[in-house]
């Protein structure tokens, strides 16, 4: 383990658990000390399987700190060429034993031995320890194809560094430049990223494919700095399963079959194997290796994890057999698929009932023929007599099943539990992404599993209904720019020759014309609403006017001649106190107004006013409590009001 201290101008650095013997070097420069006895043990096994390890002394030359790097081994190497790699790129030169480098904190190092590339040393920093590195947990892994398979890795960068960009790559041939897994269309929807922007940068593989056998790099970039991808990843392979039979002795009729791999898979706990006979699961047994008596008509296969080895037979190569030529087989709705395989029996026998079935319950089979949910939609055809295909047309969702195939020949009859064709029926939708281009979109008619025959797809793209006939609309994806007013609309997309099947619609920037729409539509209704609200208030307005108008009138016409009447005394009373807190007020307030009709007045000025009692004909106008602001008022009031009653 390396460790760092610092004590004022002094850094020192320091090895824990190792000592090959080499004296600590130590190099002053100015007040800046420097002792270093960095032994970095690497995990690299040279030719002479020795450990190799990278030593860092110091140096010096004038104002500029640098260190020299040394590859060692404890075993000597014959005019071996070093590699050296700064921040995971490979350095052209130098190719000796030793480098001197700058001190920079973001600057981390290995070495290795050419033509052992993949035998590399960890990564060391040059100052500090939060430098660049990427370190993979295995250096090659061995997995089944059809599989699911984790490449786990880490990386660091310094801490208060931000990632900004991180991607994983696959190394073609060693001089060529890996490319983006992101840009190959094999490997959609079969890779996740499953790390952070911390320091995980694990990678996950789904449905492993024999092609997916290659390097796999992992490679970022911060604010200050770039790991690159030259420095060595992890190797990738992807195996089959087959059958090996070895031959007893002359006096033993047995053969051994052992299920084997071409690599030793990386996950090999927990492994549970499975084994068939002509076509038949066996309860037992569940081991790698298999015992069997020497039959010219027996085959045997076996499965470990769903993958499935090719039939063999113990003698000869004439034994019972079905080979499906797909796995699986991904269709879509309403379109027609065949799923088709060969088989093979004794030569000197034929095969007598062919069936195709996808139930089955204790061995009882249904010929899908008679099933009534395919009545009209399944036929079967040959070619030779070694194969046989089911057509299935109209595809549903509902057809998604496994097929199998049947026969008997000889009176032996071929199980019903091996594996056959899983068929997947699927719709078409459209997938939105941001584009290259910034403020564009990516449409892309997708599935939700990759089409078996996708070579002969050729996709149609539909705009407000209509068939879009440009060229660029015969694949499976359109650019377009949602602010762009010829680009709006609502697109689907389809698969030519199937007029029935269709995505679902997408709005591209109907949403924002909408949102404008109802913007506007609600600025109309509120300038509406407040002049609605303006021709009120200058109704009430011009209401009121007409109302002081009127009362105007009445006025003139009682000062002419001013009765008074029925005054009570309860009311003069609280006149008089109000009167007494404003002096200065002389005006009346009225409260409560009734008039009755007046000999002289054959129409009542109010129409709303009424009565509280009979009244005299000759008394017009009743004050049920008048309230006076002034004193002087008041006792005038009094006195006309005495008169007006005598």
């Amino acid at each position: 383990m390396v460790s760092w201290s610092s004590e004022k101008n002094s850094t020192f650095c320091h090895n824990e658990g190792y000592n090959n013997g080499l004296e600590n070097s130590r190099k002053s420069v100015g007040g800046f000390s420097l002792v270093c006895d960095r032994y970095v043990l690497a995990s690299m096994a040279t030719r002479c399987s020795q450990k190799s390890q990278v030593v860092m002394s110091p140096n010096a030359d004038k104002d500029v700190q640098y260190v020299t790097l040394t590859c060692l081994s404890n075993c000597s190497l014959t005019n071996a060429t070093y590699i050296w790699y700064r921040n995971g790129q490979r350095l052209v030169e130098p190719t000796s034993r030793q480098h001197s480098v700058i001190i920079h904190y973001t600057s981390s190092y290995s070495c290795s031995v050419n033509d052992l590339e993949d035998l590399h040393s960890p990564t060391v920093c040059v100052l500090g320890r939060n430098c660049l590195d990427v370190t993979y947990a295995h250096q090659s892994i061995c997995a089944l194809k059809g599989s699911t398979v984790d490449l786990p890795c880490k990386y660091r960068h310094l801490n208060n560094d931000i990632v900004s960009d991180s991607n994983w790559y696959i190394q073609g041939e060693r001089d060529e430049a890996p490319t983006n897994l992101s840009s190959l269309p094999e490997y959609s929807g079969r890779v996740k990223y499953l790390g952070d922007n911390m320091s995980d940068c694990t990678l996950r593989f789904t449905d492993l494919r024999e092609t997916d056998s290659a390097e796999y790099k992992f490679r970022f970039k911060t604010q200050f700095a770039e790991w690159r991808y030259s420095f060595p990843g992890t190797n990738l392979t992807v195996t089959d399963l087959q059958v090996k039979v070895t031959p007893g002795t002359r006096w033993n009729q047995t053969r051994t079959l052992t299920c084997s791999t071409s690599c030793n898979l990386t996950d090999n706990s927990n492994l549970t194997y499975v084994w068939y006979k002509n076509g038949q699961r066996l309860d037992e047994p569940v081991s790698r290796q298999h015992s069997v008596k020497e039959y010219y008509t027996v085959s045997y296969s076996c499965s470990l994890l769903n993958l499935r080895s090719a039939v063999v037979c113990v003698v000869g190569q004439s034994c019972m057999n079905v080979s499906y030529t797909h796995q699986s087989v991904c269709a879509l709705k309403g379109s027609t698929v065949n799923i088709s395989c060969t088989f093979r029996h004794l030569k000197n026998h034929n095969a007598t009932e062919e069936t195709w079935f996808n139930k089955w319950d204790s061995g009882v089979i249904k010929d899908l023929i008679q099933d009534p949910e395919y009545a009209g939609r399944v036929d079967y055809h040959r070619t030779t007599d070694k194969d046989s295909t089911l057509t299935v047309t109209d595809l549903r969702e509902s057809d998604s099943a496994e097929y199998k195939f049947r026969f008997t020949s000889n009176k032996v009859t071929w199980g019903y539990s091996f594996p056959g064709t899983t068929l997947t029926v699927t719709d078409i939708q459209v997938k939105v992404t941001p584009a290259t281009e910034e403020g564009k979109v990516n449409l892309t008619c997708i599935t939700s599993c990759p089409l078996t025959d996708n070579s002969n797809t050729t996709y149609i793209w539909y705009k407000n209904g209509q068939h879009l006939t440009h060229q660029k609309t015969m694949t499976s994806y359109l650019i377009l720019d949602p602010d762009s007013m010829e680009d709006r609309g609502r697109y689907s997309c389809g698969v030519k020759g199937l007029t029935n099947v269709h995505s679902p619609e997408f709005s591209l920037g109907e949403q924002s014309v909408r949102i404008g729409a109802i913007v506007g539509i609600t600025v109309v209704v509120v300038i509406l609403f407040l002049c609605l609200l303006g021709i009120i208030w200058f109704s009430k307005k011009a209401s009121r006017s007409t109302s002081d108008g009127h009362d105007t009138a009445v006025n003139g016409q009682t000062d002419s001649n001013p009765v008074y009447s029925n005054v009570s005394n309860m009311a003069l009373t609280s006149t008089a106190a109000q009167t007494a807190e404003t002096d200065n007020q002389d005006l009346l307030h009225y409260s409560s107004v009734h008039i009755s009709s007046s000999k002289k007045q054959e129409v009542p000025l109010y129409s709303t006013v009424q009565t509280l009692h009979p009244q005299k004909q000759d008394q017009v106008v009743h004050y049920a409590a008048v309230s006076y602001k002034d004193q002087s008022a008041v006792n005038r009031t009094a006195l006309e009001s005495k008169e007006g009653i005598s």
